[in-house]
């Protein structure tokens, strides 16, 4: 947490944070909570960037003290992340690499849930969120053996504190209907 000053209470990360308005809200709404935000395309670094930073401003614009950008993949922060550094994680409709050979690109995955254990603190929660029913029912299908969280059911309707995303408005403008998963972090 020394990227942020002051050190903020809680530590939250993002993965994929699409055009950023997730991002920018949780940021603005909890001052608190330092937010690392990742994102691999240029394009929605520079959508959440343009939200920020005034036209010409953008030598001196500032930006928000809790809010910090990554723009790798987010597997490699986390594996530099020390142990139970998160409080909150968030991974809000995500590319569900629909083709079978696809499936190891996706963030929810068995290999890949220790990681996300290993950094989120015991009680800490992890939110996914999805509209694509091939990524609904990996979710389902690689949570569903696992004891590293507790699943309660998904709710079918975007939870209270959950800030809408566009990627949401699109599906729900299209008749899918998105799944929104809060999982807890078990205390082992």
């Amino acid at each position: 947490m020394s990227a942020f000053s002051p050190r903020p209470a809680q530590l939250w990360l993002e993965v994929g944070f699409g055009g950023g308005e997730h991002a920018l809200a949780q940021a603005a709404a909890n001052p608190d909570a330092g937010l690392i935000a990742c994102e691999v395309f240029e394009n929605g670094i520079c959508s959440l960037l343009s939200r920020l930073v005034p036209e010409g401003g953008e030598a001196d614009a500032p930006l928000p003290g809790n809010l910090r950008l990554w723009d790798d993949d987010a597997r490699a922060l986390l594996r530099l992340l020390p142990d139970a550094c998160l409080d909150r994680l968030f991974l809000l409709f995500p590319d569900p690499w629909p083709k079978a050979r696809h499936a190891k690109r996706r963030f929810v995955h068995p290999g890949q849930l220790p990681e996300v254990a290993r950094v989120l603190k015991p009680g800490g929660e992890w939110r996914i969120a999805s509209d694509d029913p091939t990524y609904q029912a990996w979710v389902t299908e690689v949570l569903a053996g696992q004891r590293l969280f507790m699943m309660p059911p998904p709710a079918t309707s975007r939870p209270a504190g959950w800030p809408p995303t566009r990627y949401e408005a699109k599906a729900l403008a299209a008749g899918r209907a998105p799944l929104y998963w809060a999982l807890i972090r078990s205390g082992t």
